[in-house]
């Protein structure tokens, strides 16, 4: 026994002496060339921080010379009434996941000013609460010749799952779809639908959002800011170009004969919407952006939501973006200026993806510098150099809210950006790298002030 120790002893001091010999080497390595190692690395981080930062100067710039032509270039969009002979049955969505709100947006739909013949509602109850399914019921049941209630085992494929669920009881031409927290007007529906009687060649239509809610919180600023970004400037700048736009998930009215030969709702997609838009554009379908037709909406108005929605949404577009770039961007069927859609919706994650790490290889590179006394004077002036050229965004979302007639809000976006907008940024470079790197994601319900209200 006592060998078996001794030899057991000889064997773990050849092994530690090993590994101390290199631990050593190692060491003495680092000591003799370590200054060097970390010279090579800041001369690494330093060129690619001023490699990101020609580049989101330029891509910055571009978006604010895009802002300046949509403030010269009015809205000139006219909407053709229609007559109720010429108007087509409409089957009106409202998916919903323990969201009583789901009932206000409900009641909005019942007071549309289209023939109460030529459409119906359908609430997509994929609630585990039951009460709030109750509730729910009591409401049909209260309405039982106008709408109808659908329900599946689980809320499994998330909200396009229940899209695809209530497919099978759809019976209109076209199908309108609402998120629980939206509020449409009187003439939603009927003008939502007039630019397919118009030109057949239309496949979907989009409505602009209006968020209620804007100034609740500063997170809520920023979670408002983003849709009139979307919908004061990405959409619109589509429109005077005249280019096929994009659908944004609510608030959207939709061919349902194309959306069946196009294969449907991807089960589990975190932005059914984009998706489809992007089918819709491969396939050389038309989009019409209607500027002129509002509905209301909420913004996540925590900070918790916001991140969540925005995470979602970063992963969800940069996915749908990987499955159908390619073969957008090789249609020879497409002319450029329908493709830029995509790059649109690509380039404001990169623009947050940018600022990332210029962050990060800006600290980088600080930290591998040699030893020095710090200059804070070159210091401050240069850091307030980079941003101000990098402030195109910025002044981009200003002229957006010129846009959008919330000028006096500026004061407020400028102070949601620089707390509550810095913490976004990190969000949705997570959701990015998520999407880039294929690791899955989840859906997350938001709180919606509407859900204390509605009964």
């Amino acid at each position: 026994m006592n060998e078996i120790i001794d030899i057991l002893k000889i064997i773990f001091n050849l092994i530690f002496n090993f590994y101390a010999e290199i631990g050593d080497s190692v060491y003495n390595f680092y000591l003799s060339y370590s200054r060097l190692i970390l010279d090579y690395m800041h001369i690494f981080f330093d060129t690619l921080f001023y490699i990101l930062l020609y580049i989101t100067i330029i891509l910055t710039l571009t978006y604010f010379m895009m802002g300046v032509y949509l403030l010269l270039n009015k809205n000139k969009q006219k909407e053709k009434p229609v007559k109720d002979s010429d108007l087509p049955f409409v089957t009106i969505q409202i998916p919903t996941y323990n969201e009583l709100v789901a009932l206000n947006c409900a009641r909005k739909c019942l007071d549309f000013d289209y023939p109460k013949s030529k459409y119906e509602i359908i609430i997509g109850d994929d609630s585990s609460d039951k009460s709030i399914s109750e509730k729910i019921d009591e409401f049909a049941r209260m309405h039982k010749s106008r709408i109808k209630v659908t329900r599946r085992k689980t809320n499994a494929g998330f909200k396009p799952g229940n899209l695809i669920h209530m497919l099978n009881y759809s019976n209109g031409e076209y199908i309108v779809i609402f998120d629980s927290d939206f509020l449409p007007e009187q003439d939603f529906l009927r003008r939502i639908i007039a630019p397919f009687i118009h030109d057949k060649c239309v496949s979907a239509v989009q409505a602009r959002w209006k968020t209620g809610n804007f100034s609740q919180t500063l997170a809520a600023i920023i979670g408002g800011t983003i849709p009139i970004f979307t919908h004061y400037f990405g959409l619109p700048f589509l429109n005077r170009v005249n280019s096929n736009t994009f659908i944004g998930g609510s608030a959207e009215a939709i061919r349902k004969k194309d959306l069946i030969e196009l294969g449907g709702w991807r089960s589990g997609a975190l932005t059914e919407d984009i998706e489809y838009s992007l089918k819709l554009t491969n396939a050389g379908k038309k989009i019409v952006y209607l500027e002129t037709l509002e509905c209301l909406c909420e913004a996540p108005f925590t900070l918790v939501d916001l991140c969540k929605q925005q995470m979602r949404w970063a992963y969800g577009v940069i996915t749908a973006i990987k499955m159908y770039f390619w073969e957008i961007f090789t249609n020879k069927k497409l002319h450029f200026k329908d493709k830029i859609n995509m790059f649109l919706l690509l380039s404001g994650y990169l623009t947050t993806l940018f600022y990332f790490l210029l962050a990060v290889t800006g600290l980088l590179s600080i930290i591998t510098h040699r030893p020095e006394i710090i200059m804070w004077a070159k210091f401050i002036s240069e850091t307030t150099l980079n941003i101000i050229l990098t402030s195109g965004f910025l002044l981009t979302l200003m002229i957006t809210f010129i846009l959008s007639n919330k000028t006096k809000e500026i004061p407020k976006l400028i102070l949601a950006s620089f707390s509550v907008g810095l913490v976004v940024i990190g969000i949705v470079t997570l959701g990015v790298f998520r999407a880039i790197f294929n690791r899955e994601m989840n859906w997350f319900m938001l709180r919606k002030k509407g859900n204390l209200s509605a009964d």
